[in-house]
């Protein structure tokens, strides 16, 4: 064909979808660090260095957690699976305790000498919570227990910029700019270094599947969680609960889990998002102009997929564009039903407003296999091979057979290894480089 597209019919549909799939598995590579995750360490060591409330303190620290697509693939596609880089950072002298729970006499390191204390109570929101400030924490400098003194009720954690003793909250996110580097995207935050009740579901629910296991359980839950300042959608933000909800995080969770993943679920989440963002069905909006669907509603979709299906489910004939199927739908189901639920918070469901979901669910509902073999090879295996040289990329001018396609694919990957070495040295280049320009006295 002229246009070079491949032609899919029900001869060559398994053909072609099964291409794309040993496309991505012999192209992803595996626990090799990329130049992106250099970029994402070094932005949150840098973030270290910077203070955000200098007229505290000079040892009261903000604390950087890198969360996201850095932190959570471990996989090193193609095209690359990091957009930006999220960090997490917390007040050194700030932490949230469940409603009830006993005060801690020993933190760890990061925290500061005098810490103040917030409760974790629930709104009238699953997931959403607000944050009365209730004890001082103090150092005691011979044993290094921390005693407690109470405050008077009355003030709560305010999640707008308003309240200066909270100078350090700025958004629920601020975004920074590097040039030739990821933008940085800096979350503020409450430390909480207990598993929260409102997602106590999540500890005692039975798993068929055995995913996450027992061990991987015990490490979410010795994470805690965060607190976001960051009301419902459905607040005023003129309103009190607008000004002073704040929202569960789980990101460290989720970092857990994700790297917990067989390498076939983190290339199926890459391609979900691949195509969620090619075909910017993030940016559609309701009638308030508010997004209906984000990012997070499709790591849920994951999240879910991997611990109501089997192992086998994943790798039994091992086709990749298959299964993005099924998500797809699956989510066009929760879409119709108006449902979505958390993965962690009790009876949360993340679908806040229901206006105008059917606009999102017609254009999942309709993806078939052959369609979305044809829109990966379109949309990502010729974009790969526009990073190879003339003599790969050109072998793409026509792939209107199967076998033409999977040469011109063969050919691609076979460039991809070779190249492993040489990407390699200038990931260690680029890291030496960026080390040198944090901390001068290593040269």
């Amino acid at each position: 064909m002229a246009d070079g597209s491949v032609v899919v019919d029900d001869n060559n549909e398994d053909d072609v979808s099964k291409i794309v799939t040993k496309f991505l598995l012999n192209t992803c590579r595996l626990l090799q660090p990329s130049e992106n995750h250099v970029q994402a360490a070094t932005l949150c060591s840098a973030f270290a260095c910077q203070t955000y409330r200098p007229y505290l303190d000079d040892e009261i620290q903000v604390v950087p957690l890198a969360t996201g697509s850095s932190a959570e693939f471990y996989i090193q596609p193609m095209l690359s699976c990091i957009g930006d880089v999220d960090i997490m950072c917390h007040a050194s002298d700030m932490l949230a305790i469940p409603e009830g729970y006993p005060l801690p006499t020993e933190l760890p390191a990061e925290f500061y000498s005098r810490v103040n204390v917030f409760e974790i109570i629930s709104s009238e929101y699953p997931g959403y919570v607000y944050l009365p400030l209730s004890y001082l924490l103090t150092e005691d400098s011979d044993d290094g227990k921390y005693i407690a003194i109470q405050y008077d009720q009355g003030y709560y954690m305010l999640n707008i910029f308003a309240d200066l003793t909270c100078e350090f909250f700025r958004g629920p996110a601020r975004r920074a700019h590097h040039i030739n580097q990821l933008s940085r995207d800096e979350v503020p935050c409450v430390r909480c270094l207990s598993w929260p009740p409102q997602a106590a579901d999540w500890l005692t629910r039975y798993r068929n599947y055995g995913w996450p296991d027992l061990v991987t359980i015990d490490r979410v839950v010795s994470n805690g969680c965060d607190v976001v300042p960051v009301a419902h959608r459905l607040c005023r933000p003129d309103e009190w609960p607008g000004k002073h909800q704040c929202r569960l995080s789980f990101s460290r969770a989720e970092i857990v889990l994700l790297n917990s993943w067989m390498p076939v679920q983190q290339i199926v989440y890459h391609m979900l998002r691949v195509f969620v963002k090619t075909e910017r069905l993030t940016d559609i909006t309701d009638s308030t102009e508010r997004k209906i669907v984000s990012n997070y509603h499709f790591k849920t979709l994951m999240l879910w997929a991997c611990e109501l299906k089997p192992q086998i489910w994943w790798t039994d004939d091992m086709n990749v564009v298959r299964i993005c199927v099924k998500l797809f739908h699956s989510f066009t189901d929760w879409l119709k039903n108006k449902i979505c639920l958390h993965y962690f918070a009790n009876n949360c469901n993340l679908f806040h407003n229901t206006e105008h979901l059917e606009i999102v669910a017609s254009q999942l509902v309709s993806i078939t296999e052959s369609w979305l073999s044809t829109w990966f090879v379109d949309n990502y295996l010729r974009k790969c091979a526009q990073l190879c040289p003339d003599r790969v990329s050109r072998l793409f001018d026509d792939v209107s057979t199967s076998m033409k396609l999977q040469n011109a694919a063969s050919a691609v990957v076979d460039w991809r290894v070779d190249r492993t070495l040489i990407d390699l040295w200038h990931v260690f280049q680029t890291a030496r480089e960026r080390c040198y320009l944090l901390y001068p006295s290593t040269r």
